[in-house]
């Protein structure tokens, strides 16, 4: 008789022999960009609190604030008794900050994206997809009731081409769906590109800003902000804002629609005090912090040229995000493990989180990094390049 287990015991063996098989390891954050791994003190190259706001005195005082006010937990779902007062205050404060009618702010990335696009993807809609969008958006296109499809990477002719060839007047309602900052490769969207083509086709845009909120676009919140290219505008507050969280800057129709169709804001326990108290102070600093926003990319750039110069492929990389594409799953394992014996955590991202063929080491940039770290970073590359030739 067949264990009810053996299907899952199989599936890890398979993973283990395909040197894919993924483990949670112990982390303790420590001073100036270091972890902990499992007990080894390490540089982290793997962080997106791309500001450095998660340890910011002012996002402590405001979310310790926020508890001594309203206690640890929320007690519900905002649509039952979980909605603070403080809801409508941080949403006006985005919303002002993000150039749109209003906001609503979310648990988190995923649930937002995962969610949102199955409430709005219902009967009769067409909805299009950049091919390397996060998997949340794909889980999103999956639960909804919509046709979808998805265009080659950052290609708005492919788009053009394809949503020329759909019988498009047949469907009720089209969205098309990009990150703004793509989170494994590090290049930015033809967003200028992906609004001509809406409105060619009387699309709407939804545009990912998660890995783009904090660090790019007007006083930081992201390359949709102030300029009415996007319809519909998600973020989150977990990267460049240093807390946890996600949220949706968009119409009062649309806000109004997902507040009685998005399950990811009906039926989950609204987001703890402290939490809303961290959101609260962050967007409060990040318009001021235009300075820390230049050093980061500047580092980052300067970094990625020096990277390019080893003779390693950053594929289109132009923000916080560095990929080193390798290929083969092997070496990208390699690379990763020869630098963190070398003192870096660098983890290796490898196929199904990215496409078969591009494994790659992801470095994300953060302001805590030093410029001694970032050079002996550069040794540490070169050295296991000339190993490997």
């Amino acid at each position: 008789m067949l264990n009810i287990f053996d299907p899952y015991a199989e599936a890890v063996s398979e993973y283990k022999q395909q040197q894919r098989l993924r483990q949670l390891r112990q982390i303790r954050t420590l001073p100036q960009g270091r972890i902990l791994v499992d007990g080894i003190e390490l540089v982290n190259f793997a962080s997106n609190d791309y500001l450095g706001l998660s340890q910011h005195p002012k996002l402590k005082k405001r979310a310790i604030e926020f508890i001594e006010k309203y206690g640890v937990g929320s007690p519900s779902s905002r649509l039952l008794s979980g909605n603070l007062e403080c809801y409508e205050t941080i949403e006006n404060k985005l919303a002002a900050l993000k150039g749109t009618e209003t906001a609503l702010i979310l648990a988190s990335g995923f649930q937002t994206n995962s969610t949102v696009l199955a409430a709005l993807g219902q009967k009769g809609m067409l909805l299009g997809s950049d091919r390397l969008n996060h998997n949340s958006i794909i889980q999103g296109l999956i639960s909804s009731q919509s046709a979808w499809f998805r265009y080659k990477h950052n290609d708005t002719g492919d788009l053009d081409s394809k949503l020329s060839k759909k019988t498009v007047n047949h469907y009720s309602c089209k969205w098309i769906i990009s990150e703004s900052v793509f989170s494994m490769d590090g290049d930015i969207a033809d967003l200028d590109g992906l609004r001509n083509t809406a409105s060619h086709y009387g699309a709407g845009l939804y545009i990912d800003e998660a890995h783009a909120t904090g660090v790019l676009g007007k006083n930081g919140m992201g390359l949709t902000a102030q300029n009415k290219l996007a319809d519909i505008s998600m973020g989150t507050f977990g990267k460049g804002l240093g807390s946890f969280g996600s949220y949706v800057a968009c119409s009062h129709i649309i806000r109004d629609f997902l507040i009685n169709r998005c399950p990811g804001l009906i039926y989950s326990t609204a987001l703890p005090p402290s939490v809303l108290g961290a959101i609260d102070s962050a967007l409060d600093l990040i318009p001021t912090m235009e300075n820390e926003r230049s050093r980061l990319l500047t580092n980052a750039m300067d970094l990625r040229n020096r990277i390019k110069t080893l003779g390693f492929d950053c594929a289109d990389s132009d923000t916080q995000i560095i990929p080193i594409v390798i290929g083969k799953e092997e070496t990208a394992l390699s690379l990763s493990r020869s630098l963190e014996k070398q003192g870096f955590y660098v983890p290796a991202i490898r196929p199904p989180t990215v496409p078969e063929g591009t494994a790659r080491v992801r470095i994300s940039l953060t302001l805590d990094q030093t410029k001694e770290q970032l050079s002996a970073l550069i040794e540490a590359l070169k050295s296991w390049h000339e190993k490997k030739d």
